[in-house]
């Protein structure tokens, strides 16, 4: 059994896990996402210097949580892309210092996979075949998904302009929320009526992608909604306007993973990111695939967002199956693809 520390940099969560034989042993996280709050979004300088202040007292925390010693890891696993560059470049740093001084193999892998491989530690291996949603702040896929260690993803369809995470958080700007805008509009839509607003449903019709998303539309159409109410001089209903917003997300993603499944053959939903921990997408996803017998499989709400513990996660997978590390030529692929668990080193030109 090996022990694997995983690292996890891409934006404004500094994390880093340990995990052996599929089971989380301790991890550590902290968040930037406060110093970020007054700008409306993340900003990768700021990100990145939270990072070199982070990164090793996370690595101390997973260790003590663990009960173990820095020197009983046998490998380690880092988020090598996508994400932010110089935050990626803070986290592939401090993974390279920790393999060469304990001497052990380095993995550059796929952020997106990790969001994945984390459900592993919770519900058990994957089954052979499954689809894949994966909605975060910068992605949102569905995807058919095999041996996560071996196997290549094949993308099912893409979001074309904004992710739905990308679409909260602007929605919640014009909304007068504050940033990060999932939860913040999540905690207004309580309050609102999800049928208020009749906004629409991007991507939906007979002539589109039957996989592909699009949100900034829809985000489009809640400015005109703020704007129409404004010039109108009429008080904005924001509690309803944010639940509008986010049934009509929820009512996409459900519609276009649901169908997926059915198209795939597959009898097993997973779905990940840190939109994933959204309750209304959650309670929405169980209802409509328990109404189509799909097993729906998401990971608890804390590891839905970016964490350590699923790079972790996605090492292990990777040293269990015996494939070969990259070692000290892993670099930081900002815009990599999402083909596999690895992220492919640069060749020289």
């Amino acid at each position: 059994m090996s022990l694997v520390l995983g690292i996890e940099t891409s934006c404004d969560e500094t994390g880093a896990g340990l995990v052996a034989d599929g089971v989380l042993l301790g991890d550590g996280l902290a968040s930037s996402a406060d110093e970020h709050a007054r700008f409306g979004g993340v900003v990768p300088e700021v990100a990145a210097r939270a990072h070199v202040s982070a990164v090793v007292p996370m690595v101390r925390m997973a260790v003590e949580r663990a009960g173990v010693s820095l020197s009983d890891v046998d490998a380690v696993a880092v988020t090598a892309g996508p994400g932010l560059s110089p935050a990626l470049h803070v986290g592939v740093a401090a993974a390279k210092a920790y393999a060469t001084a304990l001497g052990v193999p380095l993995h550059g892998v796929h952020h997106l996979a990790g969001h994945a491989a984390v459900d592993v530690l919770e519900h058990g291996p994957l089954p052979e075949r499954c689809v894949a949603l994966i909605v975060s702040g910068g992605h949102t896929s569905l995807l058919s998904m095999g041996d996560l260690a071996r196997d290549p993803v094949v993308h099912l369809g893409d979001t074309v302009d904004d992710a739905a995470g990308e679409a909260f958080d602007k929605v919640a700007r014009l909304l007068g929320l504050p940033y990060p805008g999932g939860p913040a509009i999540s905690k207004a839509a309580l309050e609102g009526d999800p049928h208020a607003v009749a906004f629409p449903r991007p991507m939906t019709g007979p002539r589109d992608a039957p996989f592909g998303f699009s949100f900034s539309g829809l985000k489009t159409a809640v400015a005109r909604h703020v704007e129409a109410t404004h010039d109108a001089g009429r008080a904005l209903a924001v509690p309803d306007v944010a639940a509008s917003f986010q049934q009509a997300v929820v009512d996409v993603l459900v519609r276009k993973a649901v169908r997926a499944c059915r198209e795939q053959e597959s009898d097993t939903l997973l779905m990940v990111g840190g939109v994933a921990a959204n309750r209304a997408l959650r309670e929405g996803m169980e209802t409509a695939c328990a109404g189509a017998g799909i097993t729906l499989r998401v990971p608890v709400p804390r590891l839905c967002t970016d964490n350590g513990a699923m790079i972790a996660a996605l090492g292990d997978l990777l040293v269990r199956a015996d494939v070969p590390p990259a070692g000290l030529a892993s670099t930081a692929v900002p815009s990599v693809e999402l083909t596999g668990a690895l992220v492919p080193v640069p060749q020289p030109v």
